[in-house]
């Protein structure tokens, strides 16, 4: 479930402050002097103070010397001939030096500090004839001042790098007619997403599209950071819509600021944050992305201070405090989570020239090979306090699904040239297939959880990207198992499409059991909801890339129907609670990764 939105600092409403203390009870007002009176005490003790050291400071003429702060003791040598001796260039003056100077040295500085003091009465007389209001803005201008101060402190200008050849942004458009429409019934969907979260939810991280106002979750922290625009600058990008993605770089210009104090889940805020800022600024070239990209990964960087370099899942964006959540096995950081850096990360030291993020991620992998696997598999709990294993517990869905993907990412990513990366996903791949990967009755193949040495019949739609996973790391497998790998995302595909066939809606649970006579249906109430995942159908469009088999657009407009049909909402696109009912309800979310990948 998600957390209900968080009403932000600034939207608390404080009580007026009664400065004439005559509301109070009387016994109260009697007490309490009013705060006007209370600021002039002080500043007429302090005026009195300063006046009355004059008459207990000792003669300075009583002594050798008595340093007042003035270049009276080392003077440009001009002329020797006044007694002085000449050392090095400077008149040192010895004890015939002029008394009376000394004097009207003393008289200038008494002046001078009593016509300060005078001033700032003066400043202060004034500042008390304003009202509450008029001496918080003036605060709040200072410290805006103050901010962007520190800005321009912090931004250091980036080196240029080269940017990669944009290809296939601007591909024309497709021939045959009806992909042309289904096509543009998917760019109208998007509008509709955008437009009414710019209605509605604008600045905010997410939308409630049936209240029709702004929505957060905790791994977001209390603030609003406007995730729906970072998350859908690519999608925008892709689809042509060039007016909504100046709008959201706008946006990203002016207000994105993570000078705040909030605590944020690292994971979501690199896959969202800076791996949405990145991919806006390779396709459009737009400097403010990469600035902004860079930035936050500063802030995150203080998640890394652990005592074995594994990052705490959350962090201050402001303190630079970090935790784990409190239900990840005594402590621990969770394999999805500190296992997908590794792409925005070497990304931002390639445009930074800066190597702390490839060796913070550098160092993860180098941790994680030197450790023992349980039968070849990786846990998804690891206590970065200690280097070791959690909960053995193995699953290629939620909790440890992006890890592998970015290991084979990370290969493709380097031009195949990162082996070490490829090796590390072909062990695991091989260990998923011998202890995870089963067949039931019905002849669905399908990936189970490890638990404690025990197999787990059910799968979670997280795990139904495998499938697309299996065929874009087909090409390169060992032992030439392209053709296998291909068909094993071919079966992993037909296995979702079946957890959507067998539901009412024709929309997928979030977990589905093949225990019995129960294959690809959830069983549990708590996983009969979709809230807009975009997993199953992104394994269908690597699938259609890898084979142009039609079944697979096919299954994919199947998806955009039934979403259309039942997510659909005047405010937009909401998650439904119960796939199996004929009239589900809402849960009134219009999550960002919606129009970041699942209508991308």
């Amino acid at each position: 479930m998600t957390a209900p939105a968080l009403l932000p600092l600034s939207g608390r409403r404080l009580p007026p402050l009664n400065l004439g203390g005559s509301a109070l009870p009387h016994h109260r007002a009697t007490l309490r002097l009013s705060e006007k009176f209370i600021l002039l005490l002080i500043l007429s003790a302090f005026i009195t103070l300063c006046f009355g050291a004059f008459f207990f400071l000792p003669d300075s003429s009583k002594h050798k010397r008595f340093d007042l702060g003035l270049e009276d003791v080392l003077i440009p040598h001009v002329d020797t001939s006044r007694g002085g001796k000449d050392l090095g260039g400077f008149l040192i003056h010895g004890q015939g030096h002029d008394e009376h100077r000394h004097r009207e040295e003393e008289e200038r500085l008494r002046n001078k500090i009593r016509a300060d003091h005078e001033k700032a009465l003066e400043e202060a007389k004034e500042k008390l004839k304003k009202s509450r209001d008029e001496i918080q803005a003036e605060i709040q201008t200072e410290k805006n001042k103050v901010v962007q101060e520190l800005k321009k402190k912090d931004s250091k200008p980036l080196p240029p790098v080269p940017l990669p050849n944009l290809i296939g942004i601007n591909s024309g458009e497709p021939a045959d007619p009806d992909i042309q429409e289904k096509r543009n019934k998917i760019k109208e969907m998007m509008k509709h997403a955008w437009d009414n979260y710019r209605q509605y939810g604008w600045g905010h991280n997410e939308l409630k599209p049936i209240a029709r106002k702004g929505h957060s979750t905790n791994i977001f922290g209390n603030s609003q950071m406007g995730a729906t625009i970072v998350d859908a600058l690519d999608t925008l990008y892709i689809m042509g819509l060039h007016d909504e993605f100046r709008e959201g770089q706008e946006w990203i210009d002016k207000n994105l600021d993570f000078s705040v104090n909030s605590e944020v889940s690292v994971f979501e805020v690199n896959i969202r944050f800076i791996g949405g800022l990145l991919a806006a600024y390779y396709l459009s070239g737009q400097e403010v992305f990469k600035i902004k990209a860079v930035q936050l990964a500063g802030k995150l960087l203080p998640a890394f201070n652990t005592p074995t370099g594994i990052p705490w899942a959350m962090v201050n964006l402001k303190s630079g405090v970090g935790r784990n959540w409190g239900w990840a096995s005594a402590g621990s950081s969770i394999l999805a989570e500190f296992g997908t850096l590794h792409m925005e990360f070497v990304h931002l030291s390639y445009l930074t020239g800066d190597p702390v993020y490839y060796n913070k991620v550098m160092h993860i992998r180098k941790l994680l090979q030197k450790m023992d696997r349980p039968n070849g598999l990786y846990p998804n709990y690891l206590n970065p306090r200690t280097g070791r294993w959690g909960q053995h517990h193995t699953s290629v869905g939620g909790l440890g699904d992006s890890f592998y993907e970015y290991l084979l990412k990370a290969w493709l990513m380097s031009d195949k040239m990162d082996t070490e990366a490829r090796k590390m996903y072909d062990d695991a791949i091989e260990a998923i297939e011998k202890h995870l990967i089963r067949k039931s009755n019905g002849g669905l193949t399908f990936i189970g959880e490890w638990k404690n040495g025990h197999l787990e019949r059910k799968m979670g739609h997280l795990t139904c990207f495998a499938g697309g996973m299996f065929a874009l790391g087909a090409d390169g497998s060992r032992d030439d198992k392209a053709g296998h790998y291909l068909q094993l995302g071919a079966e992993i595909a037909h296995t979702c499409h079946e957890s959507y066939d067998r539901t009412t809606l024709k929309l997928g649970p979030e977990a589905f059991k093949f225990d019995g006579g129960v294959e690809a249906v959830a069983v549990r109430q708590n996983e009969k909801y979709y809230i807009l995942r975009p997993e199953v159908i992104e394994t269908y469009w690597y699938m259609w890339r890898f084979t142009h088999d039609p079944k697979y657009r096919q299954w994919g407009w199947e998806a955009v129907q039934a979403i259309d049909k039942y997510c659909r909402v005047s405010g937009g696109f909401s998650g439904v609670k119960d796939v199996y009912s004929s009239s589900p309800t809402y849960d009134d979310v219009q999550q960002s990764f919606f129009l970041a990948e699942t209508l991308k």
